[in-house]
């Protein structure tokens, strides 16, 4: 059954308050001082806030790569030729960027989906390297008018909520979220000052390190495309039609795709969290299920975040994307959910609390 973005919004269930007071009163009966394995302990809770029980697991895990291109990148706002997103998806396949070596030492698959690329991988896809969900070969471009249709927007969203679906379905765990497109940054900025109503300088950042008169320049062809279109804050779809990215929206279709069967989703960076925002704007309680990987070089993940309520796992000065980050964070959580899961209490493995402990609680 292929589920439909109303469906999953619908169907997405606030976090067990239960179970994560259940996981608390055990975290704090550890047999270490209370609170002495700080986030980890917060991470701990969530998990089995969100798997509804005290051993839950996360070992099976996956990062979903989606790649796709933008219109916008005509507009001269990015330093990469629009051809590296192509290029990418064929160095994702052999194994040779820095989500492959990183996804490996997490032990997480990379699942790489074309959402938009303007080229076709028809042999990528019939050799089962790749999956496609190509909603077009590119978005628009947002200066001269909507990026796509709403129903193109609604289309990424479901690609990715199907994408997600297929992965529980196989028995993953964990999931991640990753991009690939050149010039995405652009969109993702877009997207967050017309979510949020704050400056578009306040929202922008260097993408792929462009110098200081191009990310004038890139301000600039933002707020054009915010004044042509005039995204409705208060519609995310909207928002996603005027001036998004195919992949953006797959990567929001991960994550309510995730919330809805009550999957943990960890969130990469700046793309990825202009994907959780319109996820966010979406389903409010999907933010229950998201893990912040790490925070981003890009000046304003760190807002992106503060916006969410979420707290990142890392924060390494990474600015790669690919998933990367949540590559990483992939590791620590696994942690977080042995803690949970195989400490054993003081009464259970017969260790004498300290007094000033017991009266702290």
């Amino acid at each position: 059954m292929v589920l439909q973005l109303q469906e999953v919004i619908k169907g997405i269930k606030p976090v067990s308050k239960d179970w994560r007071k259940r996981a608390r009163e055990r975290l704090n009966n550890l047999a270490i001082p209370i609170g002495s394995l700080g986030q980890l302990l917060d991470l701990a809770e969530q998990l089995a806030g969100i798997k509804e029980t005290l051993q839950p697991s996360v070992k099976k895990k996956a990062i979903v790569t989606m790649a796709g291109d933008h219109g916008v990148v005509a507009e001269g706002v990015s330093t990469c030729p629009q051809e590296v997103t192509a290029q990418m998806v064929y160095n994702f396949v052999i194994g040779g960027a820095g989500i492959n070596v990183l996804a490996e030492v997490a032990g997480a698959r990379v699942v790489v989906v074309d959402m938009g690329v303007a080229q076709d991988f028809a042999d990528l896809v019939a050799a089962g390297k790749i999956l496609s969900h190509k909603v077009d070969y590119g978005t628009q471009n947002m200066v001269k008018g909507p990026a796509m249709t709403r129903e193109q927007a609604v289309q990424s969203l479901e690609a990715g909520i199907k994408v997600a679906s297929c992965l529980v379905k196989e028995g993953y765990e964990l999931l991640g979220t990753g991009d690939m497109g050149i010039g995405n940054t652009t969109p993702s900025s877009a997207i967050f000052a017309a979510l949020t109503g704050l400056p578009v300088r306040e929202t922008t950042g260097r993408g792929t390190g462009i110098s200081e008169q191009v990310l004038e320049h890139k301000i600039e062809v933002i707020e054009r495309a915010l004044q042509v279109n005039k995204p409705d804050p208060a519609d995310p779809l909207d928002v996603l039609s005027k001036v998004g990215g195919f992949e953006i929206g797959g990567i929001a279709g991960v994550i309510l795709g995730a919330a809805y069967h009550k999957v943990p989703v960890v969130i990469d960076g700046f793309i990825s969290t202009a994907g959780a925002l319109l996820a966010q704007r979406l389903a409010p309680q999907s933010v229950d299920y998201m893990i912040a990987g790490h925070c981003s070089m890009e000046y304003p993940h760190q807002k992106m975040l503060k916006e969410l309520g979420l707290t990142p796992v890392l924060n390494l000065k990474m600015r790669l994307g690919e998933g990367t980050g949540a590559a990483l964070a992939m590791c620590i959580i696994e942690g977080a959910a042995a803690v949970m899961g195989k400490m054993l209490t003081f009464e259970e493995c017969g260790v004498a609390r300290n007094k000033s402990e017991e009266y702290e609680q």
